[in-house]
C-alpha cells in the first residue's frame, strides 16, 4: 500500500510527514519526508490546552471545548499542507493527531483515558485520501497503556539488525523499544526527555530548544536537585508504562531545578532523561548490543555525551543504520495505518501489558 503517516509528538512543535510504500510487515520502500512547523499560537494554544485537559478531563468538559474545537482544526490544517506538500499520491493517511492528555491504568481492573485531538473527516476532505485514526482507543480500552506503538515498526526496520538492541526515541517524552534475539519486545517510556529541557531554555533564555546543546554543555548537573528528581517512584516501576507530557511537572516544580543557572538546569535536566534511560535497562532481559537514538534529542550533542557515560553499551544516531531519525516516528505511522488496514495487531503484552496482541484504528473513507 502507498501511505503516508504524520505525527505530531510531545514537543507540539510540528507535524512531520512521511511516504512510505508497506504492507504492514515489510517496507517496500521509503519516499520523501518533510516538517511543517506550527506557528507559534499555536504551539502557545496547545501547550495551554495541554495544562487545562486534567482539570477539564474531571470536569466532563473535555469533549466539545470551544479551545478544543479551535485547536483541533488548526492542527488538522497544518497536517494536510504536510500531505499536500509531500506531493505523493497514497491510498492512505496513518494520522496520529496531537495527544493532550494521556491517563493509561494504574492498575489492572482501572479504565485508562487517552486523548489525541484532530479532525479526521477534515483531513480526509482536504486531501481526498482515506485516513486511519485513534490508534490508542482499543488498547486503552482493553487495560494496556496504549503506548508506544512504534515498537512493531521497530521490529521490521530493525529485522537484519545483530540483537538485543535497543531503539531510544527523546521526543518530548523518550520510549525505548528493546528488541530479543527472537525477535520479542518490551517496549515503555522511559521519563521526560526534550519536553521539559526544551520549557526550560525557553524560559531562561527565550530560544525554542538547546540550539547543538550549547547551553547544557556549558554547565554541571545540580546532584541535589538530580538526586530528588532521581527518587519518582515512576523510575522504578516496572514496565508496562507510559506518561502524559505533563507527569513530571510537579516533581520538576519541586526538585529545586527553579533556582539554577541557566546552563546548570539544562545540564541537570539532560543528566536526568539520561539517568532514567539507565534505570530503563535495568528492565530488559539481555542488555542491548548497541542503542540507536532517534527524535529530535539525537542532535543535542550534550545529552548523546551524558547518554553514552550511562550505558554500557554503543549510543549512536539511528542514521548509522541507514534510518532517517527525523521522519521515523511518521514512517511508523504509514506502516500502523497498513496494519489496520489489514487487521494485523498493533500492540502487544510486552509494549503496552494489552492481554493479548491488540488490532486497532478507525478508517474514515477518502472524501471529496
Amino acid at each position: 500500500m502507498r501511505t503516508i503517516g504524520l505525527m505530531s509528538g510531545t514537543s507540539l512543535d510540528g507535524v512531520d510527514a512521511a511516504y512510505v510504500e508497506t504492507d504492514g510487515e515489510r517496507i517496500g520502500r521509503f519516499g520523501r519526508s518533510l516538517t511543517i512547523p506550527y506557528p507559534p499560537a499555536l504551539r502557545r494554544d496547545l501547550r495551554a490546552l495541554l495544562d487545562a485537559a486534567p482539570a477539564l478531563h474531571a470536569e466532563g468538559r473535555l469533549a466539545g471545548h470551544p479551545a478544543l474545537l479551535d485547536c483541533a482544526e488548526r492542527l488538522t490544517e497544518r497536517h494536510a499542507e504536510a500531505v499536500i506538500a509531500l506531493g505523493t499520491g497514497a491510498d492512505l493517511i496513518g494520522f496520529h493527531g496531537q495527544t493532550i492528555l494521556h491517563r493509561p491504568a494504574a492498575h489492572p481492573g482501572q479504565r485508562g483515558h487517552t486523548w489525541q485531538i484532530g479532525d479526521p473527516g477534515l483531513l480526509a476532505r482536504r486531501t481526498g485520501i482515506e485516513v486511519v485514526h485513534d490508534f490508542r482507543s482499543a488498547d486503552v480500552a482493553a487495560g494496556g497503556q496504549g503506548a508506544p506503538l512504534v515498537p512493531v515498526f521497530h521490529r521490521v526496520l530493525a529485522e537484519a539488525l545483530p540483537k538485543p538492541v535497543a531503539i531510544l526515541n527523546l521526543g518530548g517524552v523518550a520510549n525505548v523499544t528493546w528488541i530479543g534475539r527472537d525477535g520479542g519486545l518490551i517496549a515503555f517510556d522511559t521519563g521526560p526527555a526534550n519536553g521539559p529541557l526544551d520549557d526550560w531554555v525557553r524560559r531562561s533564555i527565550g530560544q525554542d530548544y538547546d540550539r547543538d546543546g550549547l547551553l547544557a554543555g556549558a554547565g554541571e548537573p545540580d546532584e541535589a536537585v538530580l538526586g530528588r528528581l532521581i527518587a519518582h517512584p515512576y523510575l522504578a516501576a516496572p514496565p508496562p508504562k507510559s506518561l502524559d507530557r505533563l507527569d513530571f511537572d510537579g516533581a520538576l516544580r519541586a526538585s529545586g531545578a527553579g533556582d539554577l543557572s541557566p546552563a546548570d538546569g539544562a545540564a541537570t535536566l539532560a543528566a536526568f532523561c539520561a539517568v532514567c534511560v539507565g534505570a530503563a535497562a535495568r528492565h530488559f532481559p539481555e542488555p542491548p548490543l548497541q542503542w540507536l537514538v532517534a527524535g529530535g534529542g539525537r542532535r543535542n550533542p550534550a545529552l548523546m555525551r551524558t547518554l553514552s557515560g550511562v550505558l554500557d553499551a554503543p549510543v549512536r544516531p539511528v542514521e548509522i543504520a541507514g534510518w532517517d531519525g527525523d521522519a521515523l516516528e511518521a514512517q511508523a505511522f504509514g506502516v500502523l495505518a497498513a496494519r489496520v488496514a489489514r487487521d494485523l495487531p498493533l500492540t502487544f503484552p510486552g509494549t503496552t501489558g494489552v492481554p493479548h496482541p491488540m488490532t486497532g484504528g478507525r478508517r474514515v473513507p477518502a472524501l471529496a
